[in-house]
């Protein structure tokens, strides 16, 4: 049965935490996909993290053991470029926040796709009036943001440009509904959209408060996480979601842009002190917390704690 989108065939490209997690929930919701990478290892990454998010689907969802199956049916994953987007209605672009590589799939993607494919970017950051000359069919791109845990922060943030076809903006709002997502209609271009403009200061801070020694990552989410009473992580953790490598590109990118050199400075400790150490957050298994089982989500790590820890707290203290 073809949808009101007409967007039955869908190529996701990068196999990263949010790529795999769109072309995941897209054949959840009953669409053909096809999850493209260069790199096998990151397509093995994807295949062992579709295990944990079938977990969560049932455990969460409620999905039936049929429906995981039907789900995995509906996803392929591949490294051959030409079979990924020979069938393509929509494809989806997931690669790193860095300007040249995505002026590359754009304009290598242009000389490829059918005539009647749309494309939309999924940059968290960037604006796509940046790349829709590259693309070859402005008229046929926009952007599509997705969060991460897509299962539960079910937004999708679609922002046009000035030749964006209304067509392209109608067919790409139906199939975010499709999915399950609820559309989020930005007005005009701006850098961060609605979500990141508010969540990337957070992150910031949260960082800065980290780099510069003056509060530990538990603390800095505890401290969060109290003066947002029911929210389910902190920014700490948040970072740990999204993936090391990703904040560390927005962070660089902007960093260098504006000039802020506590943003760059930032994005050096934590490609110190994780991404150089193989630990690149949830994805990995391990960041600013292990999973899967983060001590934020244990029961008393918003408790006022026993007096007798009054010791061991008061040593994170320092007096100048």
């Amino acid at each position: 049965m073809v949808s009101e989108s007409k967007l039955d065939q869908v190529t996701v490209i990068g196999a990263g935490v949010l790529g795999g997690q769109i072309a995941w929930q897209s054949a959840y919701k009953g669409k053909r996909v096809v999850l493209y990478d260069p790199f096998e290892e990151s397509l093995e990454k994807s295949r062992v993290a579709r295990q944990t998010y079938a977990h969560i689907y049932q455990n969460e969802l409620g999905a039936s053991a049929p429906e995981i199956e039907k789900t995995h049916a509906r996803l392929e994953e591949t490294t051959d470029f030409q079979a990924a987007i020979a069938e393509a209605d929509l494809v989806i672009e997931a690669v790193p926040e860095v300007p040249e590589i995505k002026v590359e799939l754009y304009q290598k993607l242009g000389a490829c796709l059918s005539a009647g494919c749309l494309i939309a970017t999924n940059s968290s950051t960037l604006l796509p009036s940046q790349f829709a000359k590259d693309t070859g069919r402005p008229e046929k791109f926009c952007a599509l943001h997705f969060a991460n845990m897509i299962w539960s922060l079910n937004l999708a943030e679609i922002m046009a440009h000035e030749s964006t076809a209304p067509e392209t903006l109608r067919r790409v709002t139906a199939f975010a509904i499709e999915i399950g997502m609820v559309p989020i209609p930005v007005q005009k271009e701006q850098s961060g959209y609605v979500c990141n403009s508010l969540l990337v200061p957070i992150l910031v801070a949260a960082q800065s408060l980290v780099t510069n020694g003056v509060a530990v990552p538990e603390v800095v989410d505890r401290t969060y996480m109290i003066f947002n009473r029911g929210c389910s992580m902190g920014p700490c953790g948040i970072m740990d979601v999204i993936g090391f490598t990703t904040v560390v590109n927005v962070f660089r990118y902007w960093g260098e842009k504006s000039g802020d050199q506590q943003m760059l400075k930032n994005a050096d400790y934590l490609q110190k002190h994780f991404i150089d150490q193989g630990k690149l957050g949830l994805l990995s298994g391990g960041g600013y917390y292990q999973y899967p089982h983060p001590i934020y989500q244990s029961a008393d790590f918003l408790s006022v704690p026993d007096v007798a820890a009054a010791g061991e707290i008061a040593a994170l203290i320092h007096r100048v």
